[in-house]
């Protein structure tokens, strides 16, 4: 597909979801940012994409942590430095936690919640002003955890918050041509989970394809939720 210079800053790009959406971005013809905290893993996935044909001026990188507002600003600026516009923003950062309000510290909990929800809403924060002018599209990461309260899941409360960041920015941006969609994946195949999925998990590139599709559908549509859950998935 011949290149269409829009770009797509990914946060959490690093691994998983993130890298798979990277890479069918790039062969759907955007260009991308990719942000994440560790700048040797982001190297190592330009190495990937790069040694995979895409071309090196296509991609830029950035290290922030989307929960501090002054990197998440840097990391914005320097993506409009590199590339000269924003079209779309995919707020995928986050992390879990083990189920049970014994389990884990204080301190999990505190970098849980401030990754998952004020990160997604500073991620927003900081890319809005461009996405409005561009009439781009936010894809912020929630969970079927964030459906349905799963037994002793502080994870799920950080996910039902991203559901409903995502409805509210819709109803702030409605008529305005930009668009949000809301993706609700069920178990994935990822470093997320500390083993092995004992079902077969959905693969990242299912969940990324599922990105690329809410993004490349024509300006009059919005998808404003995607549900996907792999097929032997009970709840």
């Amino acid at each position: 597909m011949a290149p269409h210079d829009k770009v797509l800053l990914i946060t959490g790009a690093s691994s998983g979801i993130g890298a798979a959406t990277a890479r069918q971005a790039l062969a759907a013809g955007w260009r991308v940012a990719l942000l994440a905290r560790s700048a040797d893993k982001l190297e190592r996935l330009v190495g990937e994409l790069t040694a995979a044909g895409a071309e090196p001026g296509r991609i830029t990188t950035t290290t922030a942590d989307v929960a501090e507002w002054d990197e998440l600003q840097a990391s914005v600026a320097a993506v409009d430095e590199r590339f000269g516009q924003l079209d779309a923003v995919f707020a995928n950062a986050g992390f879990g936690a083990k189920r049970g309000f014994l389990e884990e510290t204080p301190e999990q909990w505190r970098s849980m919640v401030l990754t998952n929800v004020l990160g997604a809403a500073l991620t927003i924060r900081a890319t809005l002003p461009a996405l409005r002018e561009a009439q781009g599209h936010v894809v912020l990461t929630g969970s079927v955890a964030g459906r349905r309260a799963l037994p002793g899941s502080l994870y799920s409360a950080t996910k039902f918050a991203v559901g409903a960041m995502a409805e509210s920015l819709r109803q702030e941006l409605n008529g305005s041509g930009a668009r949000v969609t809301l993706l609700s994946p069920g178990m994935v195949d990822t470093p997320f989970f500390d083993s092995k999925p004992s079902i077969e998990a959905l693969h990242p590139d299912d969940v990324a394809g599922a990105v690329l599709w809410a993004l490349e559908q024509p300006a009059r549509v919005d998808v404003n939720e995607i549900l996907v859950r792999p097929t032997a998935q009970d709840g």
